[in-house]
């Protein structure tokens, strides 16, 4: 779906695919298939940036959307309640965070296996999906980045399946990655 507004060079629609919409939830936890390259059916409109092995899966926690709520209600001045998959994520998750977790560390998810393998770096493409241009630099200065999982064991897997993390070398967790590149990174880049 193109995204619009004058935050593109061009001033043009861009292709993405960052919005998301739920196809298995607790109220209705449906088996979605799980390959190498992600969820069946998912799309990423970038692959230079997006998806391909490495970037199969981008988990999101959901105890940050009080965060983007409350952040998009104040910024945008309308009331916001975002629906899991806003973030444009593929699993929105409970339970783990991004001080908890490390590049490396592999997900027991149902009977699928992933590895952690880095955190998700926002572009001006999530400042129009959410419609807010400091939505980036939000992210990154809040550390509610995510990360990406490449999958190790495909097959399917619904809602609700229990996560067990089996920890791998803990020498950088996502956190500590976000604030690498907090550290470093020319922050105008992400509000344009």
């Amino acid at each position: 779906m193109p995204l619009f507004g004058n935050h593109h060079p061009d001033y043009k629609s861009v292709a993405s695919a960052i919005r998301k919409k739920s196809t298995s939830d607790l109220e209705n936890p449906l088996p979605v298939e799980i390959h190498s390259l992600g969820i069946k059916g998912d799309e990423q409109a970038d692959l230079s940036v997006h998806g391909g092995i490495e970037k199969a899966i981008y988990a999101y926690p959901a105890e940050h959307y009080a965060f983007w709520n409350e952040l998009l209600s104040r910024e945008t001045r309308k009331p916001t309640l975002l629906k899991h998959g806003a973030i444009g994520e593929n699993f929105t998750i409970e339970g783990l965070l991004e001080t908890e977790v490390f590049i490396g560390d592999k997900l027991l998810i149902g009977d699928l296996e992933f590895v952690v393998v880095k955190l998700r770096e926002p572009c001006f493409k999530f400042n129009a999906t959410l419609g807010y241009k400091g939505a980036s630099k939000a992210m990154v200065q809040s550390g509610f980045c995510g990360w990406y999982l490449r999958v190790l064991k495909t097959g399917t897997l619904a809602a609700g399946a229990q996560i067990t993390l089996i920890p791998g070398a803990r020498d950088t967790s996502i956190a500590e990655q976000n604030r690498n590149l907090l550290q470093h990174r020319n922050q105008q880049d992400l509000w344009e």
